[in-house]
């Protein structure tokens, strides 16, 4: 089997799967999720979610990377044995991971283009209509959305045509300290906030009566499409884990930094929430027209909305450098190209699908399918169908169709670690994780 090359330390595996993990969905999307489904009660039952399924939803995705060295595709090719359909499963990982980056750039190419507007003070002196008024303007100028995407781009295929050591590895571990330390500055600001302790009271304080099915469902996606669990991310960034780190563990350090950021971006949001009377389940909008108006009511706001959005730069960059990396890798180790060549191409070909998702915002425009913007069909696509269902074939491959041994040898490294806790994982793997995959994708399947 060809030399391969591999994250260097446990540190560079969790800051670059972490850096996978962590993005938008953490930022605003778990905030919009918990104001919506009763704060602190969301708030326990995403907790437990998250570290009794993410984690051996990772871990799943990490055992068939690591055991086959392989991209997506060629994992499923090599591990299913003789020829059968599983290696669909790689082409719907990496198709979904396409799909994913072509609409996620044109929020990352707002993010840059933001942190220009927040630089140059455009929100200086302007009530929410205003800031309103501003947004529509930039989704609706001719060139420059697609100018910031286009950059956006160009560094996420800069990052990843250096390679897993020197690109992805290295960029992860300035980024993510980066990313954790503008966390904190916004907390520590938000705490100073006068609606502070009624905030921090929703978020913290959790009313179980609250807890129903929908909570339930609700933790259980966002917890899925927090982890990047069903687009191919994991399993190529898991064939770069050697054979001594410890799987199990890196797994978890992972769930955990992502949970992490989840909770400082709640502890950032719910007491500007209750300081300023805003909604903080109003989605893209809060970021890009609630939050910068909240900013300019602050002292030292011009500072905190600058270093916000540099903050949705930084996390929306780590997503896209391990998107684009599914592609880089499938297509280097299937068509045998070089790797810068694999993330222009990769990127080029992002490029053509994610301008129209971008133009589809424009007024007019006549870029809809069914009533949808080509942005929400693709974002509709992945989440409610390929990402669910991605996941559940992930699943059942390594709990039924892999040889248990083999499994088991991966999770123990050969045998050197202690099998108890890596035999619950397996359970959870084989059992409980199809179930609840299952209720995601009917839920979403029933409830259009």
């Amino acid at each position: 089997m060809k030399q391969r090359e591999n994250f260097s330390s446990k540190l560079g595996i969790i800051v670059a799967t972490a850096g996978s993990a962590l993005g938008l969905g953490n930022i605003y999307r778990f905030p919009c999720e918990a104001g919506t489904n009763g704060g602190g009660a969301f708030l326990i039952v995403y907790l437990i979610i998250a570290l009794l399924i993410g984690t051996p939803l990772m871990v799943s995705e990490f055992v068939i990377g690591r055991r086959a060295r392989s991209n997506p595709i060629g994992a499923f090719r090599l591990l299913s044995g003789k020829k059968n359909v599983w290696p669909v499963v790689g082409y719907l990982g990496v198709l979904c991971a396409f799909l994913i980056l072509a609409f996620y750039t044109t929020v990352a190419g707002w993010t840059l283009g933001y942190l220009g507007k927040s630089a140059a003070n455009h929100f200086a002196g302007q009530d929410l209509g205003q800031i309103q008024l501003q947004f529509m303007n930039f989704t609706n100028h001719p060139w420059l959305p697609i100018v910031c995407q286009l950059i956006f781009l160009a560094l996420t295929a800069f990052v990843v045509a250096r390679g897993v050591k020197d690109g992805i590895e290295r960029w992860s571990k300035i980024l993510m300290p980066l990313l954790l330390v503008i966390m904190v500055v916004l907390c520590i600001n938000s705490l100073t906030l006068s609606g502070a302790k009624e905030g921090l009271r929703f978020f913290f304080n959790p009313d179980f009566g609250k807890i129903n099915g929908r909570v339930l469902i609700s933790a259980l996606g966002q917890a899925f499409f927090s982890l990047s669990i069903g687009m191919g991310a994991l399993i190529t960034y898991g064939s770069y884990i050697g054979k001594k780190d410890n799987m199990v563990s890196s797994a978890a350090g992972v769930v955990l930094a992502d949970t992490l950021v989840a909770v400082l971006a709640g502890v950032i949001i719910f007491p500007a929430a209750f300081t300023f009377g805003i909604q903080p389940q109003a989605g893209a909008s809060l970021a890009f027209t609630t939050l910068p108006m909240v900013f300019q009511q602050m002292t030292g706001g011009y500072f905190f909305c600058l270093i916000f959005f540099l903050l949705l730069v930084i996390a929306t960059l780590t997503s896209t450098i391990s998107l684009l990396e599914v592609i880089v890798a499938a297509t280097t180790e299937e068509m045998k190209l070089s790797r810068p060549l694999a993330a222009i191409l990769g990127a080029v070909d992002t490029a053509l699908i994610g301008v129209l998702a971008t133009l589809s915002f424009r007024d007019g425009s006549p870029l809809h399918i069914g009533g949808r913007t080509v942005f929400d069909l693709l974002d509709h696509m992945t989440a409610s169908y390929f990402m669910p269902l991605g996941g559940l074939l992930i699943v059942l491959f390594v709990g039924w169709k892999m040889k248990r041994a083999d499994v088991l040898d991966e999770l123990t490294n050969g045998g050197t670690l202690k099998t108890g806790l890596r035999k619950a994982i397996l359970f959870i793997i084989r059992y409980l994780a199809p179930v609840a995959i299952a209720v995601i994708f009917i839920s979403q399947l029933v409830g259009k």
